[in-house]
């Protein structure tokens, strides 16, 4: 009996979709580094079998297969989140896939609130760590020990030659990037003053709601994995406005420039 991965994976070759380079993850307000490859198909996540779907207004849902110069790059526009209702393990069903599919390593993108005075909204930074605050884990659960370590070492969680590729592209394009630890809770509420001096207390610098997961388990299958934030949000617990939406969309729409530009260096590099 085929396992749900190896569905979803003969799905994927039928349709054409094999060995790509790299695979990108896309987060919210994101999508746009799309536009700068040249898409050979873009599949909607409900097609794909066992796939989860992105409930999330402004994440697409596409499974995108495209090429930038002689790359393969298998993008997802649209992610999923801890607070749509899924459990671990189908936030991370398209990790094992990547790997299975033969993805040489992986990048992805977020955005993230700060709450370093230092870090400024509408600027990136590369994460060099992370502080995981959802109170679970994907790897909970039997362990297969064919695919992965019962206890996963995760002191490099963040593959330093890709972070390298990041700050060379960084250099290269002329885009600032900022390196600091990145904190993720469960959502979908926003955190309180309270929280956001306790994260700060704890050493980190942005908060989001997402990422964690699937770098967890990138690192259990092996799979060499970057991430960068893009600020939307400064969350100074002093100084603490109401939530505006909007605002944090266009403030990832501007960022996005920049994040293409970093993107777009890395593939030239890798």
């Amino acid at each position: 009996m085929r396992t749900e991965t190896e569905e979803a994976l003969l799905f994927l070759r039928q349709n054409g979709i094999e060995n790509p380079d790299i695979a990108v993850i896309l987060g919210t307000g994101l999508g746009k580094l799309v536009d700068q490859l040249q898409v050979e198909q873009s599949i909607p996540y409900g097609k794909i079998p066992h796939f989860p779907v992105s409930t999330v207004e402004f994440h697409r849902g596409l499974l995108i297969c495209a090429r930038f110069k002689n790359k393969s790059v298998l993008l997802m526009q649209g992610r999923f989140h801890y607070y749509e209702g899924y459990n671990m393990q189908q936030i991370v069903f398209p990790i094992h896939l990547f790997k299975s599919l033969g993805v040489k390593y992986l990048l992805i993108s977020n955005a993230c609130g700060t709450v370093n005075p230092d870090f400024k909204k509408g600027e990136l930074m590369l994460i060099t760590d992370h502080i995981n605050q959802f109170w679970s884990n994907p790897l909970i659960g039997q362990n297969d020990d064919t695919a992965g370590p019962r206890f996963l070492d995760m002191s490099h969680a963040y593959s330093p030659e890709i972070i390298n590729l990041f700050l060379r592209a960084a250099k290269m394009k002329n885009v600032k990037l900022h390196k600091g630890v990145y904190a993720a809770l469960s959502g979908p509420s926003l955190e309180t003053r309270a929280e956001y001096r306790y994260l700060q207390f704890i050493g980190a610098d942005v908060v989001g709601m997402s990422t964690i997961p699937e770098v967890i388990a990138a690192n259990y299958l092996g799979l060499p994995v970057a991430a960068v934030s893009v600020i939307t949000d400064e969350c100074n617990p002093d100084n603490l406005a109401p939530i505006n939406l909007e605002d944090i969309l266009a403030t990832a729409a501007v960022a996005e420039v920049d994040l293409i530009r970093l993107f777009e260096g890395v593939l030239e590099l890798s």
